[in-house]
């Protein structure tokens, strides 16, 4: 396998760990060059790795775009102190509007509690929105019937991390940063074939490069973690859709930085995504409760 490089010439505490950010945030109240560009893989199809990197993933937001919904699987590991959980979500993600709506299960400690300190391991819904995050099932005293919603573009993160969930189109945006890209080779994910891109992504250029829907929330990012370079691992298939990416975010916090790894998975793309969004008289407003 031949390696190849590119460089933009332009340039029970762990679990509290990640509930911390969740309580920083209710508290906060076609793809590639010209059409007729690239290599045919033999087939009549053409191949993406016959494009240059820095172009594949800095335009891998409008391809999804043009792919429009997608169902979508999340997780993210965060390790503090030697201890490492996991969050997981599962949902659906509509590119072209940037909204989605995911299923999020906190882990269990010994004890029988979730990160945020209920009993029992009762999902998070989480419906995202640009600027937007809403979450029904927070707990910390926010009534069953009611949902919590948190201005991203507040967020020191932008809720790269603090929903337990990086918002998917996020995730892509953040691409649009990437310099120092290692090309790794070609591998199947679920049966298809995808091209292994490595590399690290430039918060502040991912920010300046994104969609006005994704900026604010990126510069808030830009601003808020303690380190602007976020290595990443990206599987793009034939037609630059973005299968599957790995980002390593490193988080400040009180005591030692925290380490994040976020993980994004696409597959069924075309599919019809519904989002409501909740009416304003659905919206918690009062206290919420630190664990």
């Amino acid at each position: 396998m031949v390696v190849q490089q590119y460089r933009d010439g332009g340039g029970a505490r762990a679990a509290r760990a990640l509930a911390v950010a969740g309580a920083i945030a209710v508290t906060a109240g076609c793809f590639g060059g010209d059409a007729g560009s690239g290599a045919s893989d033999g087939s009549g199809q053409r191949s993406v790795a016959a494009d240059r990197p820095l172009d594949v993933l800095g335009q891998a937001a409008d391809v999804l775009v043009e792919a429009g919904g997608a169902e979508a699987r999340t997780s993210m590991e965060t390790a503090a102190g030697g201890t490492r959980v996991t969050i997981r979500g599962q949902g659906a993600y509509d590119f072209r509007r940037q909204m989605g709506r995911l299923k999020v299960v906190l882990p269990t400690d010994a004890a029988g509690k979730d990160a945020a300190g209920a009993d029992g391991h009762r999902p998070i819904t989480e419906l995202l929105a640009p600027g937007a995050l809403y979450m029904k099932n927070r707990g910390a005293g926010v009534p069953d019937d009611k949902w919590v919603r948190i201005d991203t573009t507040t967020l020191k993160d932008g809720n790269l991390v603090t929903g337990g969930v990086t918002d998917p189109m996020a995730a892509a945006e953040l691409l649009r940063g990437a310099d120092d890209v290692t090309y790794v080779g070609k591998s199947e994910l679920a049966g298809v074939t995808v091209h292994h891109y490595r590399g690290v992504a430039d918060l502040n250029r991912a920010a300046r490069a994104a969609s006005p829907q994704s900026r604010g929330a990126l510069g808030a990012a830009a601003k808020g973690f303690s380190k602007d370079a976020v290595p990443f691992d990206a599987y793009l298939d034939e037609d630059g859709r973005l299968r599957k990416v790995r980002h390593r975010f490193t988080f400040p916090s009180e005591g030692p930085e925290v380490a994040v790894v976020s993980t994004l998975l696409l597959y069924g793309f075309g599919l019809p995504v519904r989002v409501t969004l909740p009416d304003e008289d659905a919206i918690y407003t009062g206290e919420i409760r630190q664990s």
